[in-house]
């Protein structure tokens, strides 16, 4: 893909504010527009009840409101898509934000943060969920290693053919 002419879009949610640490840095590497997936209802702090709350979430596949949306989704061909990996997958509200917008022939980037679990299924879920999009190799990066996390990302946008020439 030539990112040269691509026009970028960074949509993350975050909790813990790891996620938001990787988007900012993947957006200073490729450029674009940055935009947070926040929820009305926003999360607890206690890890214990955001443990919980996710895994409700989840069983009952909930679709959570969302503060805001993408004003023209229109705009982008790239999209970056950021979260912490709860569960194995991307939680509700991410999963509200990849249903609620047409991505059909677009190109999505899933990146993540997470405590061992890597990807997980996440991968595979934004592709059900977007099924007329092209989804890319993901980045799983762990939450402790964010703030060291530049040549990791530069890497993989290597890798992916989405590294923009400076």
């Amino acid at each position: 893909m030539n990112i040269t002419n691509a026009k970028c879009l960074v949509a993350y949610f975050s909790h813990s504010g790891n996620t938001r640490v990787i988007a900012h840095e993947i957006q200073a590497h490729v450029g674009g527009d940055i935009f947070e997936i926040v929820p009305v209802d926003p999360y607890p702090r206690d890890y214990d009840a955001v443990v919980a709350k996710a895994r409700k979430e989840l069983d009952v596949d909930s679709r959570p409101t969302l503060k805001t949306n993408v004003e023209n989704m229109g705009l982008y061909n790239v999209v970056f898509v950021g979260y912490p990996n709860w569960w194995g997958t991307v939680p509700r509200p991410v999963a509200t934000f990849l249903a609620a917008c047409d991505f059909s022939g677009k190109t999505l980037v899933p990146f993540c943060t997470h405590e061992g679990g890597g990807l997980g299924r996440s991968v595979t879920d934004i592709e059900e969920l977007c099924p007329q999009s092209i989804v890319l190799d993901g980045l799983a990066i762990r939450g402790g290693d964010v703030r060291n996390a530049h040549d990791k990302i530069s890497v993989w946008l290597k890798e992916i053919g989405l590294e923009r020439k400076r």
